[in-house]
């Protein structure tokens, strides 16, 4: 079967993110630089919207984009059943600034019946890592309305 997921990424690739089935990655507003299943690399460029009060990018923000990127590389593989994360580990490794861009790679690892397994990481225009993440996403009853 074709998997028309991978067909959508791969027509979105360097395009804004307003055709997007989720709210999430509309309001981030990356853009699709790569898509093959099970791995997804977007850019971001961070607003002020996105920042701490320090002027940094918000650990919430980066936790974000890697729960929504890593969500979307699972949605990739074009399951029978959509996932859903059960947890996101994240360690917070550079700080990145309103204005800057940051790239997110996510793939999928180990991809198992019910649980699947992905990583995240955000590097900064430099290719310095900004934060790197793991999350485990588990299968839920919710059939895929695009397969």
């Amino acid at each position: 079967m074709e998997n028309q997921i991978i067909g959508f990424f791969k027509s979105q690739i360097g395009k804004d993110s307003s055709l997007s089935p989720s709210p999430v990655a509309r309001w981030l507003d990356g853009r699709l630089l790569e898509a093959e299943e099970g791995h997804l690399v977007t850019e971001y460029l961070i607003t002020p919207a996105m920042t701490n009060p320090s002027g940094g990018l918000h650990g919430g923000v980066i936790s974000l984009i890697m729960d929504e990127l890593m969500g979307a590389s699972v949605f990739s593989l074009n399951n029978e059943y959509l996932y859903t994360s059960v947890n996101l580990i994240v360690d917070f490794l550079r700080p990145a600034r309103a204005g800057d861009k940051i790239i997110a790679t996510a793939d999928v690892y180990r991809k198992g019946r019910k649980i699947m397994n992905v990583e995240c990481v955000l590097v900064n225009e430099a290719g310095k890592i900004v934060a790197r993440g793991t999350s485990n996403l588990v299968r839920t009853e919710v059939k895929n309305k695009m397969r």
